[in-house]
């Protein structure tokens, strides 16, 4: 069985407070319905292996250490596949 050069698929989603000001923003210029905004980046990162865990505590790492300005900056790890 032919086994697929992507093991794990990963996202690292970063959310700014922009999101809050960009909701605000709609609303005042009378945009109904406007529940929430998410403005951000996201990372699409490819790992070998198979291990869940230790592929969610890699990126966390490289989140905060790298790819998210934790100062301003929230982030998820989501580890699919």
């Amino acid at each position: 069985m032919h086994e697929s050069p992507r093991d794990r698929d990963a996202e690292v989603r970063h959310s700014r407070p922009q999101g809050k000001a960009i909701e605000g923003a709609l609303k005042s210029l009378g945009v109904a319905g406007v529940a929430s905004v998410r403005q951000g980046k996201v990372f699409d990162i490819e790992l070998k292996g198979k291990d869940r865990k230790k592929a969610e505590a890699a990126l966390k790492t490289a989140a905060d250490k790298l790819l998210a300005n934790t100062v301003i900056e929230n982030y998820d790890v989501e580890v699919l596949g």
